[in-house]
This record gives structure tokens, sequence and C-alpha cells, in this order.
């Protein structure tokens, strides 16, 4: 019975395989699992396009897709995935080695993965280091640590870059460019325009790779996000002119407080939506601190709003981003109570209340913040 059920498994995944413009061939062994399911996947609709079944260790699959399609080898009950373009040129992975071989093209891909697999892992150790020590140890060492985090961040952005500019003369840099323009972001102070120009230089300069499928359908979606968030702030903004929205946190003490105990009650007061994970938020707290050290003494004050879901955490970084204001969380998350009254959809975000309680600027980063109090508080 077992014998007939993987026959009929193994007809089924014959016929899954259809498309179009150009054959490919992949050939599987030292698979660990016998019976398990192997599918080849289209990296932009994630979806399979071919599956095959573990026999003996090995595996086969033949379909046809267009060509240069992004595609990967996906195994049931192995960890990762071989990425490879359908070039026409059969392809073969050894899934106890961790290889795929096939063109030249698909031969570099996967050792360019390989590579980023491991100076990867080599970033993210330094951040489960340091989640490994002891709480107390981690508020001791968390500036030291900072730096180190900044730095790996830093060494595997400038890798990955790497890979991206040795490759402009083909299409491997399809297989990386999703990531690509975070990472420049964040290795850049978070700054979103830098990565996103990077993308569009690398782009410009290979028309092949810029008119890949994958790589338009990237930039549809990259679209479609900068609308969504275009929109969000549009939202946002709406509240600018409104009277502030009371609503009620407790304070690192568990003791229950409402905005309106440090709103309208004629001092200018700036709403801070933040959280102790948010990389941004402590990117951009220098300049919040900076404006209330400046103005507190001129009638300016500030309530923390924190989208923290465990209160160590958000107490040590109120302490260490040396941040003497009010602070109030529910400790939910993204379900806090802030984020439903005053439709946040990402942070770090602000509100500029006046002193009688109405909103008059909303999202002030930087510079913008300072040069808004000096204007009201001369």
């Amino acid at each position: 019975m077992k014998k007939l059920l993987m026959l009929a498994i193994a007809a089924m995944a014959a016929f899954a395989c259809s498309g179009s413009n150009v054959k490919y061939t992949v050939t599987g062994v030292n698979a660990p699992k016998d019976g398990a399911a192997v599918h080849v996947v289209d990296q932009i609709s994630k979806a399979p396009v071919c599956s095959a079944v573990v026999s003996g260790g090995t595996f086969e699959m033949n379909g046809t897709a267009e060509k240069d399609a992004f595609l990967a080898v996906v195994i049931d009950g192995v960890e990762g995935q071989f990425l490879f373009f359908n070039d026409g040129k059969p392809v073969r992975v050894d899934v106890a080695k961790g290889t795929l071989t096939g063109s030249v093209l698909n031969s570099k891909l996967s050792e360019c993965d390989r590579k980023n697999k491991e100076e990867y892992a080599a970033y993210y150790k330094v951040v489960e280091e340091f989640e490994s020590l002891p709480e107390e140890e981690q508020m001791v060492k968390a500036e030291e640590w900072m730096a180190q985090y900044q730095a790996a961040l830093k060494k595997y952005a400038e890798f990955y870059t790497g890979i991206i500019e040795e490759n402009k003369d083909n299409i491997i840099p399809v297989a990386f460019a999703e990531s690509f323009p975070g990472l420049v972001s964040a290795a850049n102070g978070w700054d979103k325009k830098a990565g996103e120009d990077r993308l569009d230089e690398v782009l410009a300069s290979n028309r092949k790779l810029a008119n890949h499928p994958y790589i338009i359908d990237l930039k549809r979606r990259m679209e479609e996000a900068d609308a969504m968030r275009a929109k969000a702030a549009e939202s946002r903004r709406s509240f600018v002119g409104e009277k502030f929205r009371d609503l009620e946190e407790p304070d690192v003490n568990g003791k229950m407080h409402k905005l309106s105990e440090y709103v309208g009650q004629g001092r200018w007061v700036l709403v801070d939506f933040w959280a102790s994970w948010c990389g941004p938020c402590k990117a951009e707290m220098p300049n919040v601190v900076s404006a209330y050290k400046n103005y507190h003494d001129k009638g300016f004050d500030i309530v923390g709003l924190s989208f923290d879901e465990e209160k160590d955490p958000w107490v040590r970084a109120i302490r260490e981003w040396d941040m003497p204001w009010i602070h109030l969380s529910d400790l939910k998350y993204w379900e806090t109570v802030a984020r439903e009254v005053y439709g946040v959809d990402g942070i770090p975000d602000n509100i500029l209340i006046d002193p009688e309680g109405t909103i008059v600027a909303r999202g002030l980063r930087g510079d913008a913040l300072e040069a808004r109090l000096a204007e009201v508080l001369k």
C-alpha cells in the first residue's frame, strides 16, 4: 500500500511540472529522508511549480519555466533552500553538502549564497551571544554591545554590497536584491532613501537585471509599500489640528495615568511613540533627549508611550537612553491602546501638542523637533 501511495504521489508530482519557454532538470543526492516531498518553488509567487519525492536518497524533477526564472529547490525537513536560475542547464543538488551545481552562473550563485549564509551567521552571532547573557550582565554591557552590533551590521552590509557590486554584469543580484535596500539603510543610520538609491544605481548599470521579472515584481511591491506608508502618513497627519485623544496606561511602577494629566495643562508636550526593541527609535532618541534638555525649562515636556511587551527591556532602555520624563506602557506590543487611539503604524512616531491640548505637528524627526520648539518657545 505504501509503495502504491508513493507511486501515486510521484505521478501527481510529474503532472504538476508545467510551464513555458525553457526546460529544466533538477537532480538531487544524499537527501536525508526517503518519502520527503521536494519542490521547485517560483520565487515570485512562492508557489511550487514542480514536485517529487525522495527515493533512495535521490530525487529528480523536470519541468519548464521562463528563461532565467528565479527558482529554488525546497526539501521538506531540510532547512533552507537551494537557489537557481532557469538557464536551461541541468542542476544538481547535494543535500548533505548543502551545494548546488550547474551552469557557471548557477554554481557561482550557489557559492555566493553559501558565503552569505556564513556572513549572516557571523553577524547574528553577536546578537545571540548578547541575548545569552544574564539580564544583569546585559544591563552592564549594553553600550559596549551596541557598538559591537553596529560594527557587525556594517561589516555584513559591506559584504552583501560586495556581492551585488561584483556581479553587476550578470543576474546574480536578483537573488539578493530584496534585502539589499534594508541592509544599506540600516548600516547608514536607518536612512531608507540611502538603501533605495543604492539599489537604483545597481539596476541602472544592468538593463537585463533591471528587467528581470523578479526585480520588476520587487519594485512593484516596494512601490505598493511606499503607497501604503504614504496613505498611513496622510491618516496620521489628519490628527493635526484636532484636540488630543485621552488614553490610560500604567507607568513603570504599575500606577495608572491618563494622558490628560500631562497634556492640555499649559505646557507644550511631545507624546513620543517608541520601543526598546526599535533600532530607529534608538537612533532618533538623542534628538529627543536634546530637545528635552534644551526646552524643558522653557515649558516643554515629553510623555513616552512604549510599544514594548516586556517590562525589563523597557525600563532598562529608559535608564540607558537617558530619558528623564514620564513613561507609560500597557506592554501589549502592537496591540497597545496607543496604536489604536493615534493610528500608529510604525515607530518612531510622535505628536506635538500645544498648551491648550491641540495637536499641532506629527512625526517631527531629526532637527525638525528642536526647530519647531525654537519657534514656539522663544
